[in-house]
């Protein structure tokens, strides 16, 4: 049985990774690190995960001699001096920061320097929709994507050889922002409001642009903060280079996640608390007759398949085990369209 260790265990995503892996049939979880938290019991600061494992500081060798792999946690900039170690001492690895994402000049651009740029030629996008399964299957790093692009490019990836121009309007809940979010992200600034933010540029943006590259389409990005806790839905307004009908648009979709595993493709809009807590995507695709454009919506929980889930997914690849093991009863068949649910078909008043 792997062996786990999550580094950076005390935030949101590092706590939920600890909970899944700690669940997890095929994998067993033996250590949890923290920088300022360490000697407290995770569940002293998540209770409800139930994970009893006391967080450890920080050591490489430490951990290299208990873990096969592991998940880091860590903020951009600090995770990749602590993924450099980790890959030095053999272990597999998968990264929720940015410091991976990017080939060096967009995160240079994006983030400034950095501190591992010999490892970015070795790591794969963990987005297995998207073309990257087989990479993945054979990685030693893998770096988790964003949580706006996951659903961003989830949306987008079937039309990337038909669109003109894209923009995609996306709503995330304030868990994006960190444990330790202050400011804008307060609970008194979020609550009874919805704004936009980093209008001019959102280091998310880059994803979308390497991943999409050679669509070579344009596109606007927009991110905003929901006064929720959890989930993200991404509304994405294409301009087709032909005349496309909603059957040829569900068709697109039909085809491109036939068999994947999280994707659900559904017969109406989403919203984020059909995904919470699951490692699902459900995507609704259809046609504006007014306009011609086509109109995807995306929802996904971005705590789980926009960080710890889709971390566990790639996990699961890497070490070769069944691609949804561990991630829940619940897995997608995009076969054909999920039922809209019954919340969703009663009238609402005007």
């Amino acid at each position: 049985m792997p062996r786990i260790a999550v580094v950076g265990a005390a935030g949101f995503g590092g706590a939920l990774c600890a909970a899944i892996v700690e669940r997890h049939p095929s994998l067993e979880l033996v250590a949890v690190t923290a920088r300022s938290d360490a000697g407290l019991r995770l569940d002293q600061i998540y209770p409800r995960h139930r994970v009893r494992l006391e967080l450890e500081p920080f050591d490489a060798d430490r951990v290299a001699d208990r873990a096969d792999a592991a998940l880091v946690a860590y903020p951009h900039g600090a995770a990749a001096p602590v993924v450099a170690q980790l890959r030095e001492r053999g272990l597999k690895v998968v990264d929720l920061s940015a410091d991976f994402r990017l080939e060096r000049v967009r995160y240079e651009a994006t983030y400034g320097p950095h501190a591992a740029p010999t490892l970015l030629g070795a790591s794969v996008y963990g987005l297995p929709e998207i073309g990257y399964r087989e990479a993945i299957r054979q990685a030693g790093l893998v770096a988790g994507p964003g949580c706006y692009a996951t659903a961003a490019l989830l949306a987008l990836w079937p039309l990337r050889e038909l669109a003109a121009d894209a923009i995609v309007d996306a709503k995330s809940g304030v868990s994006g922002a960190g444990r330790e979010a202050t400011g804008t992200t307060h609970f008194v600034s979020v609550a009874e409001n919805v704004n936009a933010y980093k209008v001019e540029g959102h280091r998310h943006r880059s994803e979308l642009e390497q991943e999409l590259a050679g669509a070579g389409f344009p596109i606007t990005f927009t991110p905003h903060l929901l006064p929720i806790d959890q989930g993200l839905l991404a509304s994405c307004y294409v301009s087709p280079v032909r005349e496309l009908s909603a059957a040829d648009v569900r068709q697109l979709f039909l085809d491109a996640y036939a068999g994947e595993p999280f994707v659900e493709l559904a017969e109406a809009p989403p919203g984020v608390r059909d995904v919470r807590e699951t490692n699902l995507c459900r995507v609704h695709a259809t046609v504006e007759p007014a306009t011609g454009r086509v109109l995807v919506f995306a929802a996904i929980d971005n705590l789980w398949k926009g960080a710890a889930s889709q971390a566990v997914q790639d996990l699961n690849l890497m070490l070769g085990l069944p691609e949804a093991e561990g991630l829940g009863a619940i897995a997608a068949s995009a076969a054909a369209p999920a039922p809209v649910s019954a919340a969703r078909t009663e009238e609402v008043p005007s």
